[in-house]
């Protein structure tokens, strides 16, 4: 049996240069963090011939075109399993329209399995290419790419996408101990609801058709190097004033982002302490995250206190996995 972890993740600044429609006209830039919630993958061979698949639904099937769940379906043609398999899926968060990634991390953690349970391997950066050609070429999901590589590089990143496609992963130098003080000014909280990021996703696609659009997220592009400038000196106190700026640009690119309950989470955080804050994932729904001095975190936690409040922290790891076959037993950070 074969068990992989692959975490979810925090984006901080840049999302939406991610997106084809952006950076095919000039680079990317997102700064993300992998965090301590997960999506499991558990994979084995079936005694029996045909697919088994249990994840919020259930399949049994004889043939992977069978198969209705695409990111499954088309993992399996391109790695080449055609039967004999059973996987499962369960996670940490809900797994579907929360602004974590969910879907990436799924697809990551899946070919991590697929590939250990075929004796291959490749690197993160390889792994988080393919889940970018199933999840947007073969399963035309209008997404972007931070995600995958979020889950398959873990830590706390800057990702840069090149007009030619191409992904470069940028590691943030700072401390340990700069990271567990971000680790102590982080409080996020969930909305309570979910929602579609595709559909929120096709909308900020096509503004990014717009001259104007590209204008804005170039600004978060350019606010993305400089978060990380901020990280690396350990200047804490401007982290969430930049992360605010890039709502504040966000916000512009739909009008679906950012509704009248949003609105009432992110400003009474502020009213209350909070230097900064954003709301994760494309918008509409999900975690609200804030960046703000322990010291004010009750009061944000008290004016908040409808809202469920969840402990996140960077992940330093991406996607690995747990062979527990009788012959080969252990972690694989391949």
């Amino acid at each position: 049996m074969i068990i992989t972890r692959a975490p979810l993740r925090m984006s901080y600044v840049g999302g939406g240069s991610d997106l084809p429609e952006f950076y095919r006209h000039s680079t990317g830039a997102v700064v993300s963090a992998a965090i301590n919630k997960y999506v499991y993958i558990c994979v084995k061979e079936r005694f029996e011939s045909g697919i088994r698949l249990v994840y919020s639904s259930f399949e049994e099937v004889d043939a992977v075109k069978s198969i209705k769940h695409e990111l499954i379906r088309e993992c399996l043609l391109e790695i080449g399993i055609s039967g004999s398999i059973e996987i499962a899926s369960l996670a940490d968060i809900p797994s579907h329209g929360t602004g974590l990634g969910s879907s990436s991390s799924f697809t990551v953690g899946l070919i991590k399995s697929l590939l250990h349970y075929k004796k291959r391997s490749m690197t993160a950066t390889q792994v988080a290419d393919l889940a970018c050609k199933i999840e947007m070429d073969r399963c035309s999901q209008p997404i972007g790419k931070q995600d995958q590589y979020a889950a398959a590089c873990g830590g706390l990143n800057l990702f840069e996408f090149h007009p030619n496609g191409e992904v470069t992963v940028v590691p943030i130098n700072c401390s340990q101990r700069f990271i567990r003080r971000l680790d102590e000014y982080t409080l996020v909280f969930y909305t309570g609801r979910t929602r579609s990021a595709s559909t929120i996703l096709t909308r900020q696609r096509k503004a990014m058709e717009q001259l104007s659009s590209r204008r804005i997220v170039k600004e978060m592009v350019d606010l993305a190097y400089t978060l990380k400038g901020e990280i690396e000196c350990e200047r804490i106190d401007n982290v969430g004033e930049i992360i605010s700026r890039n709502w504040d640009l966000k916000v512009q690119l739909a009008d679906n982002i950012a509704d009248e309950e949003i609105t009432y989470m992110y400003n009474t955080g502020l009213a209350n302490g909070a230097s900064g804050g954003k709301l994760l994932g494309a918008g509409a729904g999900g975690f609200m995250m804030f960046i703000a001095s322990p010291e004010h975190h009750g009061r944000i936690s008290k004016a908040l206190s409808r809202y469920r409040q969840v402990q996140f922290s960077i992940a330093q790891y991406g996607a690995c996995v747990t062979d527990l076959s009788e012959d080969h037993r252990g972690m694989v950070n391949d």
